[in-house]
C-alpha cells in the first residue's frame, strides 16, 4: 500500500459503517527489520472470527485511521499476529504501538490460500519481502499437515539481509521438512547465501510442474 492509498483508507475510516472495531490489546511486539514490526494482539472485548490463512484485517490506530493488514498468524486462544511495515501515518502509528496499547480490529476479510488444492502435490511458496507475512499462516498450516503434501519448498527474497523477516523461524521451518532457499538483491560482507531476484530460483525448485501448486506474494 502506498502513502496515498493509506491516506484514502484513513479518510474512509471516518465514515460511519456497520462494523465497529473490536478492541485488541498489544500483548507483545517484535522488531523484524528497521521498518517492520510484528504485533501480537489479544482481544479486550469479544474477538473477531479466527482468520483463515491468507485473510486480512482492518487495523485501527485510534485517532489516526485504519488500514488493511494481512494476518501473519493466529492461535486457538484468539490472539492475532500482524506484521506491519511503516510506510505512512497509520502504519507508523501501529508500528510504534507498545505492549498494553489498544488497537481496533475489524474482519477478517478476503479469501484464503486454497491449500486443499495442493494436497498430494508439491507445494511451492514464493515470497518477496514483506510478502512473506501473509504466507506465514499457510506455511504453518502446511507444517501441521506435512503428510498431506509431497515436497514443500519455500523461496524467500529480500532487498538485503537486513530486510529478511522471521529469520529464526525460517531456520525452524528448514529443520521441520521444508526446503528453504533464501536470496537477497544486494549482499553485504556478512552474507554467505544466494544473491539475485527470487524468481530466478523457481525453475530449479520445481521438479514436476504438473504436480506442483504455487502460492506467491510479493511486497
Amino acid at each position: 500500500m502506498t502513502a496515498t492509498h493509506e491516506r484514502a483508507a484513513a479518510a474512509a475510516a471516518s465514515i460511519p459503517g456497520p462494523m465497529l472495531p473490536a478492541r485488541y490489546v498489544v500483548a507483545a511486539r517484535q522488531d523484524e527489520t528497521r521498518d517492520t514490526v510484528t504485533l501480537t494482539l489479544r482481544p479486550a472485548d469479544s474477538p473477531i472470527g479466527r482468520p483463515r490463512p491468507g485473510q486480512f484485517t482492518m487495523l485501527y490506530a485510534y485517532g489516526v485511521g485504519e488500514v488493511p493488514i494481512s494476518v501473519s498468524g493466529s492461535s486457538r486462544d484468539q490472539a492475532l499476529v500482524q506484521t506491519i511495515r511503516a510506510i505512512g501515518a497509520v502504519t507508523r502509528a501501529l508500528c510504534a504501538a507498545a505492549p498494553g496499547d489498544m488497537i481496533g480490529v475489524r474482519g477478517p476479510f478476503g479469501t484464503q490460500w486454497r491449500l486443499n488444492l495442493a494436497e498430494g502435490r508439491d507445494l511451492l511458496v514464493v515470497a518477496g519481502g514483506v510478502g512473506l507475512a501473509p504466507l506465514r499462516p499457510a506455511l504453518l498450516a502446511a507444517l501441521a499437515g506435512r503428510a498431506r503434501y509431497r515436497r514443500v519448498v519455500l523461496l524467500v527474497g529480500a532487498r538485503s539481509p537486513e530486510d529478511l523477516l522471521f529469520t529464526e523461524e525460517i531456520e525452524t521451518w528448514r529443520r521441520h521438512g521444508i526446503d528453504v532457499r533464501v536470496t537477497v538483491d544486494r549482499a553485504d560482507a556478512s552474507w554467505k547465501g544466494d544473491v539475485g531476484l527470487v524468481t530466478r530460483f523457481i525453475d530449479r525448485a520445481v521438479t514436476d510442474p504438473a504436480r506442483t501448486a504455487a502460492l506467491v506474494c510479493g511486497p
